[in-house]
């Protein structure tokens, strides 16, 4: 069947920020395919992702780690490692933003931003890999943003992550692909969900931005969902690394 290509039973997927929103869909999806879960966030106490992954039957460990502390990213995925016996799948979906006008951009906002999404995602890749290039196979997927190719406004820091993550993937791929990790990132537009109720809120910000994605559904988060189940099975994506798929509803590819 050609659906076995796409069952992850016995792998165990480590996702960052999947206490709620694109992080707890893709958990569920990648328990839904068969895989153990670790969830990694910054307040712990993911009850409704547990709920998920183990309605699906599989095994979920919850993590209180925030990924802006280096020293609380410290062996990590060897916790995961230790409980579950390995780490097969990373998704480096952790990160927030603050807004401010470039010129006014608290360097402490810059500073947090980057580190929860570029080097995090540099540090627990580097920890998955030893484990991953030792089984001969792996599968990494960072999570980016339409704004991976873009400016976008007043969120200076998020855009510089979100670029550095582009370019990371590729940089990992080219390393690590002939070792077996294939190393791909998602870039969403905006979807429904319950972190950035400001943003939604905002009467003049939410129509512009609903203007730019002419075929908005809410549903972005399903898709991305969907791209991060799809990419992890082993023989249908052997050859598939350092691909950034959009999963934005049309987003129109202009300076925002």
């Amino acid at each position: 069947m050609i659906l076995d290509l796409f069952k992850l039973e016995g792998r165990v997927a480590v996702v960052t920020g999947a206490r709620r929103g694109l992080g707890q869909a893709m958990a569920a999806a990648l328990a839904q395919a068969g895989a153990d879960i670790a969830c990694v966030s910054k307040t712990g106490q993911a009850d409704a992702t547990r709920q998920l992954v183990e309605r699906a039957g599989r095994r979920f460990l919850d993590l209180q780690v925030d990924l802006a502390q280096p020293n609380q990213r410290r062996g990590l995925i060897d916790r995961v490692a230790s409980e579950f016996s390995r780490v097969d799948i990373l998704v480096n979906n952790a990160g927030n933003s603050t807004r401010h006008p470039p010129e006014l951009y608290p360097e402490s906002d810059w500073r947090e931003l980057l580190e929860t999404h570029l080097n995090a995602t540099f540090d627990l890749s580097q920890q998955a890999a030893p484990g991953m290039f030792a089984r001969g196979r792996g599968k990494i997927i960072n999570v980016g943003s339409v704004m991976s190719f873009e400016g976008g406004l007043n969120i200076p820091a998020y855009a510089a992550a979100k670029h550095g993550i582009a370019g990371l993937t590729k940089a990992l791929a080219v390393a690590w692909s002939g070792r077996g990790i294939n190393v791909n990132c998602i870039a969403p537009g905006y979807f429904d969900t319950d972190a950035p109720l400001s943003l939604r809120n905002d009467p003049v910000r939410a129509p512009q931005i609903l203007d730019l994605s002419p075929a908005a559904d809410g549903d972005n988060r399903t898709r991305s969902a969907a791209y991060a189940s799809f990419w992890p099975p082993t023989r249908r994506t052997t050859c598939t690394a350092a691909s950034s798929r959009s999963t934005a509803a049309g987003w129109r590819d202009r300076a925002t």
